[in-house]
């Protein structure tokens, strides 16, 4: 089967189309023929060796697909051949065919595209349990949302409408804020590039404490990290919580004395390990998306669909932090 291959450490200028084994399912497993795979932050991690595990080469990034059931492995009850299906791979999704776990797999809507399917479950996935299980978000919350224009951020800034916050987006360009803006967001503030200087940094705390209002952000959704981060805390709210997504602009170094004069908490978030571990919990989440998206409440923005032979160029454009909402590559018609 034909697939999009990292054979060498490096960007998305290593990687090339090549040709890997057509995989066989398992006990428990659906073979899946691919339609259709979202790029995701950890697609510009795994190919540089800079993600949490490091897959044997050569590999075909890609964690997030849709497409049509090609095989059932024994025991599998819930799909059959033909199916149309969206799930979360780990990894192996820009490539013709693969294996996914039955307790991994979701029926796509009749009418929904492959496209949407394959952007729903990981970013919304992560935001759903962020918000709920992580941030115990409550209605008449403020909730500030950094990277609001990526795809886990317009999924935080629909979620946060959806569960009745007040929600203020935080990007990078105005282009950016028109989207989260679209989006439903109840405010935009736009920042500058980091790295800040001290003065800087206190400028862009200074900037979400009068987004916030008078008591401060209950909730931080921060998909970005680096110098983002501390000015983000400063803004929070007695006993608020700021829930960690992601590092794109790198790991931030926090100054622990601002969670005690604001009691606040710092709330890790790891989706997969979630899933992995409460699959119920998980499975009731994934169920209240499939719910709010039937009810049009929240949507998928899919603003570039890439063939297989340039899925290179999706990864690169969504590591340079050029992207708005979600890109995708068709791997297959």
């Amino acid at each position: 089967m034909r697939a999009l291959l990292s054979t060498a450490i490096g960007g998305p200028e290593t990687l090339t189309i090549g040709e890997l084994p057509d995989p066989m399912p398992g006990p428990g497993e659906v073979l899946v023929a691919v339609k259709a795979c979202a790029i995701n932050f950890p697609d510009v991690l795994v190919i540089e060796d800079k993600y949490q595990f490091k897959p044997p080469r050569p590999f075909a990034p890609g964690g997030e697909i849709s497409g049509v059931v090609e095989a059932v492995g024994e025991g599998v009850t819930t799909f059959r051949p033909g199916d149309r299906v969206m799930g979360n791979t780990g990894m192996g999704g820009l490539s013709e065919k693969v294996v996914i776990r039955e307790a991994g797999l979701y029926a796509l809507p009749a009418a929904r595209s492959f496209e949407e399917g394959a952007s729903m479950l990981l970013t919304y996935g992560t935001t759903i349990h962020a918000l709920i299980d992580r941030g115990h978000i409550k209605p008449g919350e403020t909730l500030l949302v950094l990277g609001a224009a990526g795809g886990v951020g317009l999924a935080a800034v629909e979620l946060g409408k959806a569960f009745g916050a007040r929600v203020v987006g935080a990007v990078s360009s105005e282009e950016k804020a028109q989207a989260v803006r679209a989006a439903g967001a109840d405010d935009v503030i736009v920042y500058g590039r980091a790295p800040f200087s001290k003065d800087e940094s206190k400028a862009l705390a200074d900037a979400f404490k009068a987004k916030a209002g008078p008591n401060g952000f209950d909730l931080v959704y921060d998909a970005v990290g680096g110098d983002y981060a501390e000015p983000a805390v400063r803004a929070m709210a007695w006993e608020g919580r700021y829930l960690v997504i992601g590092f794109p602009a790198g790991i931030p170094k926090l100054p622990l004395n601002l969670t005690l004069l604001k009691s606040c908490d710092i709330c890790g978030v790891f989706w997969g390990a979630f899933a992995a571990r409460e699959p119920a919990r998980n499975r009731a989440n994934i169920g209240q998306l499939f719910d709010l998206w039937a009810a049009g409440k929240i949507a998928p923005k899919i603003t570039e669909v890439f063939p297989l032979e340039k899925g290179g160029e999706a990864i690169a454009r969504l590591g340079g932090r050029q992207a708005i909402g979600k890109l995708v590559v068709r791997v297959a018609d």
